[in-house]
């Protein structure tokens, strides 16, 4: 997707009223697991609300979503509130340094992750393997 392509999807997701498309996952212990269990593809995001390279995240995930449908069809969506979580038994078997984290998962492996990054390439990049895992 070019620059262009990219504010044009970002414009039209902003002018949509919020409910347009699905909310992520809140997440509560067990429901990783037992997702995985299910056989679906998990897409973490280890965010808080006061935290600007997180919403700088949503944004951009957000963008991507309403650009590409087959993101929310194929792949689960958790956020991970890092303030009630950071200290949990998830949090710490993945050894998430910080939120801002976002993390692909599929079985019992990891697929990829990013630390604080908010490029489009490298969130789409990671939404795109977690597409492949989840319709391969």
């Amino acid at each position: 997707m070019d620059r262009r392509s990219f504010l044009i999807a970002t414009g039209a997701v902003l002018a949509l009223p919020r409910t347009s498309f699905a909310a992520a996952l809140q997440y509560q212990p067990g429901m990783v697991g037992d997702r995985l269990k299910n056989g679906e593809t998990v897409f973490l995001d280890f965010t808080a609300t006061w935290c600007s390279t997180c919403q700088a995240q949503g944004r951009v995930i957000n963008a991507l979503k309403a650009a590409n449908p087959a993101y929310e069809q194929a792949i689960t969506f958790i956020d991970v509130d890092w303030d009630s979580y950071k200290g949990d038994a998830l949090t710490k078997s993945l050894r998430i340094p910080r939120r801002s984290t976002l993390v692909v998962l599929k079985g019992d492996k990891e697929l990829g992750r990013i630390i604080a990054q908010t490029s489009e390439s490298a969130i789409k990049s990671l939404m795109d393997t977690a597409l492949a895992a989840a319709t391969g």
